[in-house]
């Protein structure tokens, strides 16, 4: 009767002190009996499970990755991303790594996995005891790549990381040595050209990663001593660009690749030397008028000769952009580079994610569309204009932007050039009266008609004061 009594003094105070009617001394003073009170065991065993329980929770946050670490760089698609196109971010035919490995649906590549794993084990005639050695020597490593805690014991996830890795490497030995053709010929069970192209698809997905130091570690047990390869970067740029038919921009061995997501974004960045420039102003990144607003406004469009897309150009009026080709398939990869500028590059100039946001700024219609297709810019390889548009719109949908926009400049001068009345009237008087021949022909002949019905007046007008 007497903790309850006292329970209920305590509770009056409480209430009192939340409806502001005590000052800090009193507050003080009740915390402090709230203190004797458990000191003295009124109540003292109550709660304790409540406790040991929170405890425990707080204490469970010692099994994530470091928030800081400096490894992290594999991630969860963010669920605003992934509700977008569920597909975009799933791999079709083959796991790498532990966030898809034992998927029912993708099991028919486990046999080319091991198909693989004994090829390499015959070619170096090598001691597996080495390489899980050392593995192990580095699994806290390759773990903190992860961005959530992985549940595979240590055995289990060091024979995942060998298997996986082994088979990337011969595969891309293979590709590099053969061509695709004859590496589909060996293995025509299991691979065929659609399949094998979804293989290097999967490969760019953000949750379907190793590490590259981890094949890297495997690459000087597994190198073939015929490969002109020092490194597997190397070996990973090259089977890229072969397969991309482009060179990557940046200098590979000044910039750290850390996965396949990693390097295909790597692909679109353009060279050190024409980064744009980098600061933090979103006052012109909210606003952009459409291509075909800009058109009318006298911008000339034109294809740029440059292979990175991300080199865009508006000088003396002409908006120079390089080829953008769109096919079945570049959606899984620019969701991919934008989700890991979302999760890793965002405070570090994601400049991939800002020219998506031009884009989806300057082709909003058909309309947009059909005029960068007219002036080469845009290859279709989507279908209609309709979804040209609405893939580009969708793509920008949830994606913060205007932090750390890249384009800050581009925005200003365009939009400057469009609300100059000056160019609409130059714009509207050239599409109008000179754009064709005929039109030229028309007017000329229309101010000569003009000159001369003036030149008749002025006469008559002459003729009548005379008179």
């Amino acid at each position: 009767m007497e903790k309850s009594t006292r329970n209920q003094e305590i509770q009056h105070k409480v209430e009192t002190v939340t409806n502001g009617n005590q000052n800090h001394a009193e507050i003080h003073q009740l915390d402090q009996e709230a203190t004797n009170t458990s000191s003295h065991g009124i109540n003292g065993n109550q709660h304790r499970e409540l406790v040991i329980s929170i405890k425990e929770m707080a204490e469970s946050c010692l099994e994530l990755p470091p928030l800081s670490s400096n490894k992290c760089c594999i991630y969860r698609i963010p669920t605003w991303l992934r509700k977008l196109n569920e597909e975009a971010y799933t791999p079709e035919v083959i796991s790498i790594g532990p966030f898809h490995h034992g998927n029912k649906r993708l099991e028919p590549m486990e046999k080319l996995k091991l198909k693989y794993f004994h090829k390499f084990l015959q070619r170096v005639d090598f001691n597996v005891e080495i390489l899980v050695n050392t593995i192990k020597l580095n699994e806290e490593s390759v773990r903190s790549c992860y961005a959530e805690t992985i549940k595979y014991s240590s055995d289990d996830f060091v024979k995942l990381i060998l298997v996986d890795g082994i088979f990337i490497i011969e595969f891309f030995y293979e590709l590099c040595l053969q061509g695709p053709y004859s590496v589909i010929r060996e293995n025509h069970i299991l691979l065929n050209p659609i399949s094998w192209l979804a293989i290097m698809l999967d490969l760019k997905l953000l949750e379907n990663q190793l590490p590259f130091f981890a094949l890297e570690i495997l690459f000087r047990h597994a190198r073939v001593p015929i490969c002109e390869h020092p490194s597997f970067n190397s070996l990973a740029i090259h089977t890229f660009e072969r397969i991309n038919d482009q060179k990557l921009h940046q200098n590979h061995e000044a910039y750290e690749i850390r996965h396949f997501a990693d390097l295909a974004r790597a692909f679109f960045l353009p060279s050190s030397r024409k980064l744009p420039p980098y600061r933090r102003d979103p006052a012109y990144a909210d606003h952009l008028y459409t291509a075909s607003q800009l058109d009318e406004a006298g911008v000339k469009f034109k294809v740029s000769s440059s292979k990175c897309l991300l080199d865009l150009k508006f000088t003396n009026g002409t908006f120079e952009i390089p080829c953008i080709k769109l096919y079945n398939s570049t959606e899984n990869t620019y969701r991919n580079v934008i989700a890991l500028e979302q999760c890793h590059y965002y405070t570090n100039n994601p400049q991939f994610t800002d020219y998506i946001v031009l884009l989806t700024f300057l082709i909003t219609t058909p309309k947009d569309v059909d005029l960068l297709i007219r002036k080469g810019i845009i290859i279709n390889g989507l279908g209609s204009n309709n979804a040209v548009a609405s893939f580009l719109n969708n793509l920008g949908t949830n994606v913060p932007y205007g932090i750390n926009s890249a384009y800050c400049d581009l925005f200003e001068d365009l939009n400057a050039f469009y609300e100059n009345p000056n160019h609409i009237w130059k714009a509207t008087l050239k599409r109008d009266y000179f754009s064709t021949p005929w039109r030229i022909a028309s007017t000329v002949a229309a101010g000569i008609l003009l000159l001369l019905t003036l030149g008749q007046f002025i006469c008559s007008i002459i003729q009548v004061v005379k008179m």
